[in-house]
């Protein structure tokens, strides 16, 4: 049996994630249309407090955050990394963007796969970039 090379888990809260293989591929899919090659992707869905937690601790940032991206990878066109996403932000920007929690969750997810193949959001023109590519491949889903 083949290791499935994109997993979804959970940190601290009890969640279902449906359409898990649509997800799959789809975000495969956005990886080799950006020329890159999948080792090895974990999406990890927890709470607020606990993505707090890894904030404060990896980053030195104070604050509460939808994502933050870990690249693991050692060679250069090949993704290894881990994803973690605060349900409770994007419950909430579901709420605040008058979208709905699925379509937040794809977003934040190809958010931080995007970061995994280079996309910076530091800038005005970085996040515009960003927010490009995040709409181009939802619209593919």
């Amino acid at each position: 049996m083949s290791k499935i090379a994109i997993q979804f888990f959970t940190e601290d809260l009890v969640y279902t994630l449906k359409n898990k293989t649509k997800i799959r591929t789809w975000l495969l899919q956005t990886i080799s249309a950006e020329g890159y090659e999948l080792a090895e992707l974990n999406f990890i869905l927890c709470s607020d407090e606990y993505l707090l937690g890894i904030n404060q601790q990896y980053l030195n940032h104070d604050t509460y955050t939808d994502v933050i991206t870990f690249d693991n990878s050692d060679e250069e066109k090949t993704i290894v990394g881990d994803i973690f996403i605060s349900l409770e932000r994007i419950q909430e920007n579901a709420k605040n963007f008058k979208s709905n929690v699925y379509d937040e969750l794809c977003r934040v997810m190809v958010h931080g796969t995007l970061h995994l193949l280079g996309y910076k959001d530091k800038t005005k023109a970085e996040k515009a970039l960003m927010t490009q590519k995040e709409d181009h491949y939802l619209a593919l889903r």
